[in-house]
């Protein structure tokens, strides 16, 4: 997630240099064309044709953009469920020493589970991650199944399910704890949706169509008004909308692990700090941006 104040001119070219650069060979194309040739372009209702492609691109990018705003709300509500949970295992364990260890074993398999959802969501293998946190029995027997994270939450459903067994909680509390688990399973569910479900094709077809076509005929409908200056007036005008098309494609995936996503990494971070400082153990720093981004 980029978090820099300044505007992030050079990461708008890097994204659109391509289609811009065609763009700009095109409209020199057509202005030596008119300057060349007697023969003179028709006159095309640009105006109208562009407003019609802004609404429809403003359509998308707000559509895109709640996407990726529900994938921080998603996260907001799994750091506050992580938090319950250390909080409740804490308050459970704390007057009976002998129960640390079940104290430990839940908080550093939630750390874990955050991790590895983050890199499951991303598309990357969670081992590390589980096992610099668990160490690597736990790694092995949660990447064995197709979804570690979930093997996880499944593993701290167990723990406490022995802890009732064994008579060092009652039902009541066991129920509390399933009930943050529940909220922790809706907010995954919730972001393997966002993950696997893509904007529809026509959010995604139509205006990547309708703006190069609209790019293209920009510079017939301009060269006799702009002349010499059409290639310059065009490729501006391309560039806020090829500009806003690239924004909206960025935000269509929160998770794809670009300068526009979700901060995955810093967000997990914050909960393996507050959920080990609630163990009473050393927690590290938290993420600070590189170069304006925060991941």
């Amino acid at each position: 997630m980029i978090v820099g104040t300044r505007p992030r001119f050079r990461q708008i070219i890097i994204e659109v240099w391509k289609p811009l650069t065609i763009l700009f060979v095109w409209d020199v194309a057509v202005t030596a064309f008119h300057i060349m040739t007697p023969i003179k372009e028709p006159p095309l209702p640009i105006a109208l044709f562009g407003t019609a492609i802004a609404l429809f691109m403003g359509f998308r990018t707000n559509a895109a953009y709640a996407r990726w705003w529900e994938a921080r709300t998603l996260w907001g509500g799994l750091i506050n469920a992580s938090r319950n949970l250390a909080r409740i295992t804490h308050s459970l364990t704390k007057a009976e020493p002998p129960t640390k260890r079940l104290r430990q074993d839940v908080i550093f398999r939630q750390i874990a589970y955050a991790h590895s959802l983050r890199n499951q969501l991303r598309h990357q293998n969670p081992y590390d991650e589980i096992a610099r946190v668990t160490g690597t029995w736990v790694a092995d027997h949660a990447t064995v199944r197709r979804n570690p994270a979930n093997a996880l939450l499944e593993d701290i459903s167990d723990i406490y399910a022995d802890a009732l067994a064994d008579g060092r909680i009652n039902a009541i509390q066991q129920a509390t704890v399933e009930s943050v688990l529940i909220d922790i399973a809706n907010a995954q569910g919730g972001m393997e949706r966002i993950k696997n479900t893509p904007l529809p094709n026509g959010f995604r077809f139509f205006p990547n169509l309708f703006t190069r076509v609209f790019c293209v005929l920009l510079p017939i409908a301009l060269v006799e008004s702009l002349g010499l200056a059409t290639p310059i007036g065009s490729t501006l005008i391309g560039l806020v909308f090829l500009a806003v098309l690239s924004i909206g494609e960025d935000l269509t995936d929160p998770f794809a692990n670009s300068v526009h996503d979700v901060p995955l990494s810093a967000m997990c971070r914050t909960i393996e700090i507050d959920l080990l400082q609630t163990a009473g153990l050393p927690a590290p720093e938290p993420l600070k941006p590189v170069h304006g981004v925060l991941w």
